[in-house]
């Protein structure tokens, strides 16, 4: 159990760091992506978007930390949660999004029911890393 939970934790490292690069290569294009979210006012979105992709980028290498791992996956659920609220707004108004930005530009692909599913699976197993990190000496390591 312990290694499928290291492996876990190494997975959502490498999502949180791929996630993050997808949207570093064009950055610029990724406001356009946040814009066709319409949850915030035009004026905030390159801050949006910034903060978000560096918030990814930083969760990424903090998760294969050892000494702050743990801490850093508190910021798995609430992060997982607000991908959801936005997959789901946006597909609750009726949004045609061509891409989901999950990836950023280049690794588009559009936003369906599909993709909240998948959030949703990203969601549960983010709690159990979570809850498997946070249960203390147990607690697996990718780093020493």
């Amino acid at each position: 159990m312990r290694f499928a939970f290291s492996l876990l934790q190494v997975f959502f490292a490498l999502l949180m760091l791929a996630s993050a690069g997808g949207k570093l290569l064009d950055m610029r294009g990724f406001y356009g992506i946040v814009e066709t979210y319409q949850m915030v006012p035009s004026a905030i979105i390159p801050l949006s978007a910034w903060m978000l992709t560096l918030f990814e980028l930083l969760l990424g290498f903090a998760l294969l930390e050892k000494r702050i791992a743990a801490t850093a996956s508190l910021a798995l659920v609430p992060l997982h949660l607000f991908y959801l609220a936005g997959l789901s707004q946006a597909l609750l108004r009726g949004l045609s999004l061509p891409n989901c930005g999950c990836f950023g530009v280049y690794w588009g692909r559009p936003l369906t029911g599909y993709t909240l599913i998948e959030d949703i699976v990203l969601l549960i197993l983010a709690f159990a890393l979570c809850k498997w990190l946070r249960s203390g000496s147990t607690s697996p390591s990718v780093t020493r």
